[in-house]
């Protein structure tokens, strides 16, 4: 069987919190994020659901064992993502929400580079290719 297109080539990440509903809806208004689907369970909470960020496949769901939502100390996973404008937004990730831990900035390689936390702990890496 082939692999799905949006799987191909890359390596998918999965963010397992608290309250992946809200985080869906974070991601959409400050990343521009669409819902693909979701699976709830009988209690509401998301089993697994599937975004688009700018072209990007990410996965999630509410936390259950094994996953567990990230630590105090520290996030549970880092997302990269290439988008066609850095710098708007990372202006719309801050007003929804997200703390700005790196401004929009040209790198040494060729890219156009912010850092972001989001509400649920995450890092988030947004670049624009400059060359």
């Amino acid at each position: 069987m082939e692999i799905p297109e949006q799987y191909k080539y890359a390596v998918i990440p999965q963010v397992m919190l608290e309250g992946a509903a809200e985080a869906i809806k974070f991601y959409a208004a400050a990343f521009g994020a669409t819902e693909i689907f979701r699976h709830e369970g009988d209690d509401g909470r998301i089993g697994h659901a599937e975004i688009k960020v700018h072209g990007s496949t990410l996965m999630l769901g509410d936390a259950h064992a094994p996953f567990s939502p990230p630590e105090a100390d520290g996030p549970s996973v880092g997302l990269h993502v290439y988008v066609p404008d850095v710098d708007g937004l990372t202006a719309q990730a801050v007003a929804a929400g997200a703390e700005l831990l790196a401004p929009p900035t040209d790198m040494p390689y060729p890219a156009r580079r912010s850092m972001l936390r989001d509400p649920f702990g995450h890092i988030w890496v947004l670049l624009t290719r400059t060359a």
